[in-house]
C-alpha cells in the first residue's frame, strides 16, 4: 500500500517506460497519469492500446512533449497525437492490437517473442511503416523487416514479448495483497499492461478482502497499491456522449 499517486511514483526517472491500461478513456489510471503529468518526467516510452484523446488521458503528457515514444494499436481520434507523429515529435510504433495484446502479456510470462498469423504480407512484417517522420512529411525511419517462418504450410511473423520499467492500471477493486478486480469493459488492456511492468502500480476503486474466485488479476503481478478517494473513483472521463434528442 502506498499513501498516494505521487509517492507511487516517486522513483520515476526521465527516460523511463509504461505500459498503460485503458481503451480510449475507459479503464485508464487517470489519477496516476495526472501524477505522473504533475512530476514533470519527460522524454518517457508508453506502450499503450492508445494515447489518450486532446487532454484526456495519456493526452495530457503528449501534449505537454513528455512523451518520446509510443507503441499502440491506432492513432484514434487524439488530433495532437496525430499532428505530432506526421510532424516527426513522438516516435510511433503501431502494432495490430491483438498483437500489442499479446506482446505484453508474452513478456510478462517471461516469453520472449512468439509467431503470429497477423500482420504477414504488410509492412508489419516486410518492414517500412513509419517510426519517425522528418519535419518535412518525409519518412526518418521505418520499421525493419520482421522474421517470418512457416508452420504447416502457413507463414506466421515473428512479434517480440514487450516489458516496461512500471505499468499503470486501474481496477475497480483490490486488497492488500495487490489482487484486482475489474468492471466489465473496464478490464480491457489493464490485466496485460499490468503484467508487462517490471513495477506495476495499481490504482483501485475500492479496498476490499476478495475471494480468490474472483479475481482477475493475481498479486504476484502488483507491486504498489494507491487507493483512490471516492471523489477520484468517481471521475470518470467520458469519449463520446450521446443522448436523447
Amino acid at each position: 500500500m502506498v499513501p498516494s499517486a505521487r509517492e507511487a511514483l516517486a522513483d520515476v526517472r526521465d527516460g523511463a517506460s509504461f505500459a498503460v491500461g485503458g481503451f480510449g478513456l475507459s479503464g485508464i489510471p487517470s489519477v496516476l497519469i495526472q501524477a505522473l503529468y504533475d512530476s514533470g518526467v519527460t522524454g518517457i516510452s508508453v506502450v499503450s492500446n492508445n494515447c489518450g484523446t486532446d487532454g484526456g488521458g495519456l493526452g495530457l503528457l503528449l501534449a505537454a512533449g513528455r512523451i518520446a515514444r509510443v507503441t499502440a494499436s491506432y492513432i484514434g481520434e487524439n488530433r495532437e497525437f496525430a499532428r505530432q507523429y506526421l510532424a516527426g515529435e513522438v516516435e510511433v510504433e503501431l502494432t495490430p492490437q491483438g498483437s500489442l495484446a499479446e506482446r505484453l502479456r508474452a513478456g510478462g510470462c517471461g516469453i520472449p517473442a512468439f509467431y503470429t498469423p497477423a500482420g504477414v504480407g504488410t509492412p508489419i512484417a516486410t518492414g517500412g511503416l513509419p517510426l519517425r517522420h522528418a519535419p518535412d512529411g518525409s519518412v526518418a525511419v521505418a520499421s525493419p523487416p520482421k522474421e517470418v517462418r512457416e508452420f504447416d504450410g502457413r507463414p506466421y511473423v515473428l512479434e517480440r514479448g514487450i516489458r516496461t520499467d512500471f505499468a499503470l492500471v486501474r481496477a475497480a477493486k483490490g486488497d492488500r495483497h495487490g489482487n484486482l478486480v475489474f468492471s466489465k469493459a473496464a478490464r480491457n488492456f489493464n490485466p496485460l499492461a499490468a503484467m508487462a511492468g517490471r513495477i506495476t502500480i495499481a490504482e483501485v476503486e475500492e479496498l476490499t478482502d476478495l475471494d480468490p474466485d474472483e479475481v482477475h488479476l493475481p498479486g504476484v503481478f502488483v507491486q504498489r497499491v494507491v487507493v483512490l478517494t471516492p471523489e477520484q473513483a468517481a471521475a470518470k472521463g467520458i469519449e463520446k456522449r450521446t443522448v436523447r434528442p
